[in-house]
């Protein structure tokens, strides 16, 4: 088996999209619209906004085409449509509340490969008009692939009341100074930070409250402030378990600001979508037989990569310091003189548990909770078998799946009862997630029954007899997960005592 540290294509398959998004530029193409009632107006000014020239086809007009007719702002055509009105035209609008026109307009225009809009028709659409936010030159346009135009218009008036009025004028400065900007700083590591630093400090304050000259000014001191200096950064960052709504804003911020993403192997595909699309992607995940991805190869690649300028997104599964070998990258990195920042993630102990409706602590039955793994440098033997065999508490066993048979051995042996509830969660939080109960006793044989396979995490106590079958945490959209109980078996008397 080849395995090499190298660029992945992960992540960057998505799920199939009813319409392809883009900004046209219309400025100075013509445009027909085919009815001249109000609907008609609506997409009419829309087009104008675009400054195309416009071009109406109608026997009759409303008071508001009408208007636009006597000033003239758009062409009039007094008659009903003819397919020779599309010739010369970029874009087709069909406003006429008329199926059967609709429908000939749609034909005609898929004929001369002319992009055509019948309003209130999607069957009769090959591109729909979004909602959308102007902030010009700033746009926001929001689609529900015409299913639910209504939500799309509440999201779009949720992002209105976000977006400060003023963000056109600070999209303008910027636009001003792209050029100067690119010259001085041809490196796009370096014009990404001070972009960064200009969006997020004084200076984008000071446009945004109209202040457009001490804006400037502060961009331009920012600017005569680079040295030419290329120093990296490492994020150390958590990637939660498996959902990508677990993601933190700090990781997401990483995720769009790293030049490069080293990620393990249990990152998911959705989550790595956040990330910028012109970062380098290195998988570097660990899988059965495979050496190449050592965890000093892995310190020497961000000692390089970092060295080198990088702002690298080490993007982990669940959180970098509890069993993520972070803490190996943090003290290479140090070693190295580097600068490096730690983001937590959530850990798959408390979501996994969460998503299977299982309380990690109860005060009626679990005072403790203990995370474990089952996979390091050392092995289980020299753990503390007769503390971890207490009552009264919860052990949460990380990569644990190779070695249940040992874990339950020496648990029984050292006085935990065979009769002790237990759950095994896999693929946890993630539309595959399994649970499966039963007890400690039973270990061995619910995961060869079941063929379960990593990624999974043991709960093992009290606890997980407690909470609800059905996950607590996952939208009801959601595909159903599986929970499974095996029968409680007779016990010997070797394993009640």
């Amino acid at each position: 088996m080849a395995c090499t540290l190298s660029p992945s294509l992960a992540g960057f398959a998505a799920a199939a999209m009813d319409y392809f998004p883009a900004f046209l530029d219309l400025d100075g193409k013509s445009c027909l619209v085919v009815g001249g009632g109000e609907v008609a107006a609506r997409k009419v000014r829309l087009l104008l906004a675009a400054r195309a020239r416009v071009t109406v086809v109608a026997p009759k007009l409303g008071a508001s085409v009408a208007a636009l007719v006597r000033a003239g702002r758009i062409v009039r055509v007094a008659r009903r449509y003819d397919e020779r009105d599309l010739d010369g035209q970029w874009l087709a609008v069909s406003a006429t509340g008329d199926a059967e026109v609709d429908a000939r307009v749609f034909a005609d225009a898929g004929e001369r490969r002319i992009f055509c809009n019948a309003v209130d028709r999607q069957e009769n659409c090959s591109y729909i008009t979004p909602a959308i936010v102007d902030r010009s030159p700033v746009l926001v346009a929001v689609s529900s692939a015409g299913r639910a135009p209504v939500l799309a218009r509440r999201i779009r008036a949720r992002i209105e009341a976000d977006l400060p009025a003023r963000l056109g004028d600070l999209a303008a400065l910027a636009g001003r100074y792209r050029r100067y900007v690119l010259e001085r700083l041809p490196e796009l590591s370096r014009r990404l930070r001070f972009w960064e630093r200009v969006f997020d400090g004084p200076a984008a304050e000071h446009a945004l409250s109209g202040d457009l000259a001490a804006a400037a000014a502060e961009m331009t001191a920012l600017l005569g402030a680079e040295d030419g200096g290329n120093k990296g950064l490492a994020w150390l960052t958590g990637a939660g378990p498996g959902d990508p709504d677990l993601l933190t804003f700090k990781a997401l911020h990483a995720l769009q600001s790293a030049d490069v993403i080293v990620y393990d192997r249990l990152v998911s595909d959705q989550v790595l979508a956040f990330a910028r699309r012109d970062a380098q992607r290195i998988a570097v995940g660990k899988t059965p037989g495979c050496r190449a991805n050592s965890q000093d190869s892995i310190n020497a690649l961000l000692v390089r990569l970092v060295g080198s300028g990088k702002r690298v997104c080490r993007l982990k599964g669940g959180d970098p310091f509890v069993f993520g070998r972070g803490g190996e990258e943090a003290e290479a990195l140090a070693a190295a003189g580097l600068d490096y920042r730690v983001i937590p993630g959530i850990t798959a102990a408390a979501a996994c548990a969460a998503y299977a409706g299982i309380p990690l602590t109860h005060r009626d039955c679990a005072q403790l909770l203990v995370f474990l793994t089952a996979h390091g440098r050392h092995s289980l033997a020299a753990l503390d078998w007769p503390s971890l065999a207490r009552a009264r508490q919860t052990l949460a066993v990380y990569m644990g799946v190779g070695r249940f048979a040992e874990l339950m051995d020496r648990l029984i042996g050292h006085g935990r009862p065979a009769d002790t509830p237990i759950a095994i969660i896999e693929r946890g939080t993630t539309p595959g997630q399994r649970v499966l109960r039963g007890t400690l006793g039973q270990l061995t044989l619910i995961s060869a029954a079941h063929r379960v396979q990593a990624p999974a995490i043991l709960l093992i106590g009290e606890v997980t007899a407690r909470g609800r079958a059905e996950p607590l945490a996952e939208p009801d959209a959601r595909p159903r997960r599986k929970t499974q109980a095996v029968p409680r078996p007779k016990l010997h008397k070797a394993e009640s005592s």
